[in-house]
This record gives C-alpha cells, sequence and structure tokens, in this order.
C-alpha cells in the first residue's frame, strides 16, 4: 500500500503580512492619488476616462509657475547658505576642541528635534522684535535655520569615515590648513555635502508651515499655494500637481542616497 507523502503547507511569517500591511498602508494614498491625477471628471470621487489634461493645464497656470519660481529662489538660497555653514560648522565640531563644544553642538543640531510651528513662531517673534518686514527673504532665513542642521549632520556622518592623517600628511608635506582643507579634506567631504544638499532642497521646497508664518505679501511659495487651494476643494489639477511634487522629492532623495552610499564605498575601498 503505497502512502503518499504529506505536502507542507508554504508557511507565510507574520513579519511579512505586517511589513505588506504597513506598505499598503504607506503607499495606497499615494496610489489613489496618482490614480486620480489621470480622471477627466473635475470631481476626484467619479473616475470618467483618461486624460493629461491636468497635467497641460499646470504649466499654463501663472499662480502655480509663479509660487514654483519663490519655492525654487528660496530652496536654492537656503541650501547654498546652509551648504557652506554647515560644512564649516560639521569640520570644525569634528577636528578642533573648544569650551563649550558639547553644548555648541547639542544646539547646533537642535532644528532636527524642534517642532516646525516652535521654529516658525521663534522665526516670526524675533522678525518683529526686530521689525523686520516679512518678504521672501524672511522666507529663506528661516530655512537655512533646519536646512543648516541637515547638512551638517549629513557631512558630520561623512567624516567619521574619513582617515584625519591624510590632513597631518598634507601639512607635514607643506600645504597651509587652508590648502589642505580645499584639496585634501572637500573632495573627500564633496559626497556627504552633495546628499546634505539635496536633502535640505526637498525638505525646503516641501515646507509649509515655517513658510506660512515668515512670508510676506505676495510671497507664496508652491505649498502655500496648494494649501490655499484645497480649502474649497481637491480637484485633479492639484492631484496632479502633488504627484509630480512627490515624483521629484522621490528622485531626489533616491540620488542623495545613492551619491552618499557611493561615497562611503569608495572611502572603505581606499
Amino acid at each position: 500500500m503505497n502512502i503518499s507523502p504529506s505536502l507542507k503547507k508554504p508557511r507565510v511569517s507574520w513579519q511579512a503580512v505586517f511589513s505588506l500591511l504597513i506598505f499598503v498602508f504607506m503607499y495606497l494614498p499615494i496610489l489613489v492619488l496618482g490614480f486620480y491625477s489621470f480622471n477627466q471628471s473635475p470631481y476626484s470621487a467619479t473616475w470618467q476616462g483618461f486624460t493629461l489634461d491636468w497635467y497641460r493645464k499646470l504649466f499654463s497656470d501663472d499662480r502655480i509657475l509663479s509660487a514654483l519660481q519663490n519655492s525654487m529662489i528660496v530652496a536654492g538660497c537656503a541650501v547654498a547658505i546652509s551648504a557652506v555653514v554647515g560644512t564649516l560648522m560639521a569640520v570644525g565640531l569634528a577636528r578642533y576642541e573648544f569650551p563649550g563644544k558639547k553644548l555648541y553642538r547639542g544646539i547646533a543640531y537642535l532644528p532636527l528635534i524642534i517642532p516646525d510651528i516652535a521654529i516658525a513662531v521663534a522665526t516670526l517673534v524675533c522678525l518683529a522684535a526686530f521689525a523686520i518686514p516679512l518678504s521672501l527673504w524672511t522666507i529663506v532665513a528661516a530655512h537655512v535655520v533646519f536646512c543648516l542642521a541637515y547638512v551638517g549632520l549629513v557631512v558630520a556622518s561623512r567624516l567619521t569615515n574619513l582617515d584625519p592623517h591624510l590632513e597631518e600628511a598634507a601639512l607635514d608635506l607643506g600645504a597651509t590648513p587652508t590648502q589642505a582643507f580645499i584639496k585634501v579634506l572637500l573632495p573627500q567631504l564633496m559626497p556627504g555635502i552633495v546628499a546634505g544638499c539635496l536633502l535640505a532642497f526637498v525638505l525646503s521646497l516641501d515646507d509649509f508651515l515655517i513658510a506660512s508664518f515668515t512670508a510676506g505679501s505676495g510671497s507664496n511659495t508652491l505649498p502655500m499655494e496648494i494649501f490655499s487651494r484645497i480649502r474649497t476643494g481637491v480637484k485633479p489639477d492639484i492631484n496632479a500637481l502633488s504627484v509630480m511634487l512627490i515624483s521629484v522629492s522621490a528622485i531626489v532623495a533616491l540620488v542623495a542616497e545613492l551619491i552618499r552610499a557611493s561615497g562611503e564605498n569608495k572611502t572603505f575601498k581606499e
């Protein structure tokens, strides 16, 4: 009598199920948003066919283009300032000893954990105390506060993987401290600087709360323009704009991570 061996039932681990549920919870709203951005109906609740008109409409909307220009100016200026100051801050904290260093490090990275609403209110109170009129440049100043911390943190993490003896060797060979920094240290820090700048650029571009507190009249950024439009309901053109912002943010974040990872791999190989 032949007895067929019992078939083993496939086991599904609870970790896999939990991970799947988390990913569905995180990304299903984005998929729904992208789906309705191609909807012909001006009302997102009903599907009436596929169209690209809402994407074309964005590029002929003067208010959207103006807000996008303001956001690019704010993000570009804030990141440029933060790249220089944040890099110098990270190098100073890693390479030099001075009184109050630990306290300064804690204060420098404090914007990473302070709620945005606190930064926004504090910046607004400071500007009012010095009678500084609100404008596009006050948004830049406010964004430098948190962009500086992000750039400094990424550059500092890059510094931990570098050999400090390379600078000492350059100094022993006759280079000045400035030459050692520019020709030896800065090229090695460049992947971390670029990654930190890309991260700070995305955060600045997406910021709404701080910008809304520090913006002057006629200085709307793109998130502020989106918020002003969704008060009357979410239209497919806003869905399309949101999909474009998510795509750009994801691409920039991916590029930043690839640059950071390639820089670390290059350091380990050397």
